[in-house]
C-alpha cells in the first residue's frame, strides 16, 4: 500500500489505466461468457428436445414390433457428429420401456439390453425416480446435481399410451472448449488494446505530471527560498492544476510580502532600539561638551598667557569638539513644524551645492525635475534628503560615472528617484542600510542614509532601494496632504 502510495504519476496513471482495462476487459469477457453459455444452453436444449421428439416418432414402430436392430440403426444415424457444434453431439442415447428396461442403447456394452440403467447408481437411479413421480407423457429436461451429465427425456407414445422414452445424455464440460477459445479471443484483444493504450497512457501520465511536479518541486523549496524563478514555470490554464498553480503563486506573493513586512519590522524596531540609544547618548555628551566649549571660548578671549603653541592647541580642541557636536546633531534629527515650503528653487540650490563635488570627482549629473509648484513641505528636511542621497549618488558613481534625479508629483505626494551607475549594494548589507556608523565607505561615517531614513518616516513617507550591477536606485514618496 506505502510503496503505491509512493509511486510517481508518470507510473501511477498508466498502471491505473491498465488495470481499467484489464478489469473491463475481465468484466466483459465474463458476461460474454455468460450471455454465450445461456445461448449455448438453450440452442442446446432446444436441438436435444426436437431430436428427443423426431426419434420418438421414428421408434415407435421399431419398439411395438420388437425390432431392436432397426431401433439401433436409427440411433446410429442420430448420432452423426457436427463439427461445427461438437457439444450438440450426445454422449448417451437410451431407449427404454415403460418398465425402465433398456430396449436399445447406442453403448449397449455398458446399457446391455433389457437390463435397467438404474442399477449404474447415481444420476441414473435420480432417472428412474423421476419417471416414477411425473407425467410419463411430459419431455423434459432432468438434471442431476452431482453428475457431469445431464438429460433430455423424450416419451414414446402410442394411442395415448407412454410405451417407453428416448433418453439423450449430453456432458456438462461440453462447452468448456468453445469458453476456452471465447477467453482466448478476449485476452488477444486486451493485449492489443494494452500495446495501443499503454504507450499513450504514458505520454497522457508524462504531461499531466510534468506541471504537477514542477509545483511539487517548487513547493519543496519553500519557504527557504521565495525567488521569482520559483513562479516561471508553473502552469498556467483553467483547469484544476492551473488553478492550483494560480494559489501557489498566490500563497509565494504572501509569503515574500509577510518577509518583507518582518524585514521592515525588523529594521523599525532595531533602528528605534539605536535611535533612542543614541539620543540618549546625544543628550548626556552635549552638556559636558558646551562646557567644555564655553571653557575653550572663554580661554581664547579672555586668557592672559597668549603663547602661540597653546592657541594652536585650543583651536584644534575646539575644532574637535565642533566635529563631535555635529556629529551628535545629526543623531537628533527632528522635523521642524515651522519650516518654509519646498519650491522648485531648492533643488537648484542642491545642484549648485553638489556640482564642485562632482566635478572633483568627474561625474555627470541628470536632473529631470517635473514640480509644478511650492510644495506644502519641510524645505530644509527634504532638502538635507535630496542633498545626502546625491552625494552618496556622486561618491558611488565613481570617476566618469552618472549621478541623476528625478522628482515629480503623483497623488499628492513629492516622488523623488536618485541614481548612480556604480557598483551594486550587496544583499549582505541591505538590512543594515540605514543604521548609523553603518558605512563601508573610507571616508564616510554612515550617517546620511541613517538620517534620510529617519526624515522621511518623520514625513510618513516611503523609501525603497534597489541595487543591481551597474544601477543603483533610491526612491522616495513623501505625502504632503498634512500642512508644512
Amino acid at each position: 500500500m506505502i510503496f503505491r502510495r509512493d509511486l510517481s504519476l508518470r507510473w501511477k496513471i498508466p498502471l491505473r489505466v491498465m488495470g481499467a482495462v484489464l478489469g473491463t476487459a475481465v468484466a466483459v469477457t465474463a458476461a460474454l461468457v455468460v450471455w454465450e453459455y445461456d445461448e449455448m444452453r438453450q440452442n442446446l436444449e432446444g436441438h436435444a428436445k426436437s431430436l428427443g421428439r423426431v426419434l420418438a416418432n421414428t421408434l415407435v414402430a421399431p419398439v411395438l414390433h420388437d425390432d431392436i436392430w432397426r431401433a439401433f440403426e436409427i440411433l446410429q444415424s442420430a448420432r452423426e457428429t457436427y463439427p461445427a457444434a461438437p457439444e450438440l453431439q450426445a454422449e448417451v442415447v437410451l431407449v427404454t420401456d415403460a418398465d425402465y428396461r433398456v430396449f436399445v442403447s447406442t453403448q449397449p456394452r455398458d446399457f446391455p439390453v433389457g437390463s435397467s440403467p438404474a442399477t449404474l447408481g447415481g444420476a441414473y437411479a435420480e432417472l428412474r425416480a423421476g419417471l416414477a413421480g411425473s407425467d410419463a407423457l411430459l419431455q423434459r429436461v432432468v438434471e442431476p446435481a452431482d453428475s457431469p451429465i445431464y438429460f433430455v427425456m423424450s416419451p414414446l407414445v402410442a394411442d395415448g399410451v407412454a410405451l417407453g422414452h428416448v433418453i439423450l445424455g449430453y456432458s456438462k464440460v461440453s462447452f468448456l472448449p468453445r469458453f476456452a477459445g471465447l477467453v482466448k479471443r478476449a485476452a488477444w484483444v486486451t493485449l492489443l488494446v494494452l500495446l495501443l493504450i499503454v504507450p499513450i497512457s504514458w505520454v497522457w501520465a508524462a504531461r499531466t505530471g510534468e506541471p504537477l511536479l514542477r509545483l511539487a518541486d517548487a513547493m519543496r523549496r519553500l519557504p527557504d527560498d521565495l525567488d521569482e524563478s520559483l513562479l516561471a514555470d508553473l502552469p498556467e490554464s483553467k483547469d484544476e492544476i492551473g488553478q492550483l498553480g494560480e494559489a501557489f503563486q498566490r500563497m509565494v506573493g504572501e509569503l515574500k510580502h509577510k518577509q518583507e513586512l518582518e524585514g521592515q519590522m525588523l529594521v523599525s524596531e532595531r533602528l528605534a532600539a539605536v535611535g533612542r540609544l543614541t539620543a540618549g547618548i546625544a543628550h548626556e555628551i552635549n552638556n559636558p561638551l558646551a562646557g567644555m566649549l564655553t571653557a575653550i571660548d572663554t580661554y581664547q578671549k579672555h586668557g592672559g598667557a597668549r603663547d602661540p603653541m597653546a592657541l594652536t592647541i585650543m583651536s584644534r580642541l575646539e575644532r574637535g569638539l565642533k566635529q563631535i557636536r555635529h556629529t551628535v546633531a545629526a543623531l537628533l534629527v527632528e522635523t521642524k513644524t515651522q519650516d518654509r515650503p519646498f519650491s522648485p528653487l531648492d533643488i537648484d540650490d542642491i545642484l549648485a551645492l553638489v556640482e564642485p563635488e562632482a566635478h572633483v570627482r568627474s561625474v555627470s549629473i541628470r536632473l529631470d525635475s517635473t514640480i509644478p509648484e511650492v510644495l506644502p513641505l519641510p524645505a530644509t528636511l527634504v532638502r538635507q534628503i535630496i542633498l545626502n542621497l546625491l552625494l552618496n549618488a556622486i561618491d558611488a558613481a565613481g570617476e566618469n560615472g552618472t549621478a541623476a534625479m528625478s522628482a515629480s508629483v503623483e497623488d499628492r505626494r513629492l516622488v523623488m528617484v536618485i541614481e548612480n551607475d556604480g557598483g551594486f549594494i550587496p544583499q549582505e548589507r541591505m538590512d543594515t542600510l540605514f543604521e548609523p556608523f553603518a558605512s563601508t565607505r573610507e571616508h564616510g561615517h554612515g550617517l546620511g542614509l541613517w538620517i534620510v531614513y529617519q526624515i522621511v518616516k518623520q514625513l510618513n513617507g516611503e523609501l525603497a532601494v534597489a541595487s543591481a550591477p551597474g544601477r543603483t536606485t533610491f526612491s522616495i514618496g513623501i505625502p504632503y496632504d498634512h500642512p508644512a
